[in-house]
């Protein structure tokens, strides 16, 4: 008589590995605190970008121990930021000698986590409980970075101000009418909207429903921002200048005082979406589908054509009573 028949084995199977977000350890309150090695991206606007990550990461690991890798112009952004144990400030050098320095500073370290915005690859040279970097899809940059611990939606970017910081932005723009701030400057000539539509656009709103209002000119440090802000500045003599005298850290204090911001797209523009001001980004040849200000209330306001000129005033208001109308909705 034949033995009955056997059920087959199962078949060996591994399942895909999980994103962070799901096999990460839960909130950590034990004597030896998680310790984070965050590659940060090295222009402002992408760095204010990846701040929502750290901040959420921040609240999963209230007792985090956080380095994090800036360039020397982003650094700033992160220069209040809480749970920071050491800032690393890098330098590019020829055949990408940086990174060796980096992992030289990095590797004595046993990480829990390495998250990389740079994509460098460095995450994996070094010793590490986790690891991820970011990887260019097609989208929202900040789609892109919150798809590094598999977060969806992503979470906003936020500012970090110090005391001293929000005390400064109080004693430039005290209590008084509406600021609305304006940011005519940009990297480069295609991306600047013309300093008269600024002016007029001010002059709109503040007879509107803004007013009466104060208008605050930002720009970066520097000659070369100076010289382009100096157009609106001789055409709204009395607006308060702002140009080039303030960190980052107190940018982001006095943009959050602002009824509203209009500016080209910048790392100012992203710094004041992320401090929650309402927010019009100008955008003409750069991508709006890719960094379109992210904050509570904000949107891009895109030219029909690549040119900026090609924004009229007549659409930057439009969109600036709407954003207004979502604002007192909120």
């Amino acid at each position: 008589m034949s033995s009955p028949a056997r059920a087959p084995e199962p078949t060996p199977h591994t399942p895909p590995p999980r994103p962070y977000a799901e096999r990460a350890p839960k909130p950590c309150y034990s004597r030896r605190s998680m310790r984070i090695l965050f590659i940060a991206p090295s222009r402002i606007g992408d760095a204010v970008l990846a701040t929502g990550l750290i901040d959420h990461l921040l609240h999963r690991h209230p007792d985090a121990r956080v380095t994090l890798v800036a360039g020397p112009i982003s650094a700033e952004v992160f220069a209040r930021m809480p749970n920071l144990e050491r800032l690393i400030v890098t330098e590019k050098h020829r055949y990408d000698l940086h990174w060796l320095h980096l992992w030289a500073m990095a590797a004595g370290t046993r990480w829990d986590l390495v998250l990389d915005i740079r994509g460098s690859g460095l995450a994996w040279f070094l010793r590490a409980r986790w690891r991820a970097a970011m990887r260019r899809r097609p989208g929202p940059k900040i789609a892109q970075i919150g798809r590094i611990l598999g977060l969806d939606p992503p979470p906003l970017p936020v500012v970090w101000t110090a005391p001293d910081d929000r005390a400064r932005a109080t004693l430039l723009l005290p209590p008084g009418p509406p600021v609305i701030a304006l940011a005519p400057t940009a990297n480069w000539a295609g991306k600047i909207w013309p300093a008269e539509r600024f002016a007029e656009l001010f002059r709109r709103l503040a007879a509107g429903p803004f007013g009466p209002a104060r208008a605050a000119l930002f720009a970066g440090p520097g000659p070369a921002e100076q010289a382009l802000a100096a157009p609106l500045l001789a055409a709204l003599p009395e607006a308060i200048d702002l140009a080039g005298r303030l960190s980052l850290p107190e940018a982001a204090a006095a943009l959050a005082r602002a009824a509203l911001f209009v500016g080209n797209d910048s790392g100012l523009m992203h710094i004041a979406a992320a401090a929650g001001t309402p927010t019009i980004g100008l955008f003409g040849p750069t991508p709006a589908d890719e960094y379109a200000p992210a904050g509570p209330t904000a949107l891009a306001v895109r030219s029909p054509t690549a040119r900026m000129e090609d924004i009229t005033v007549e659409a930057v208001a439009s969109s600036a009573l709407a954003l207004l109308s979502d604002a007192r909705a909120a």
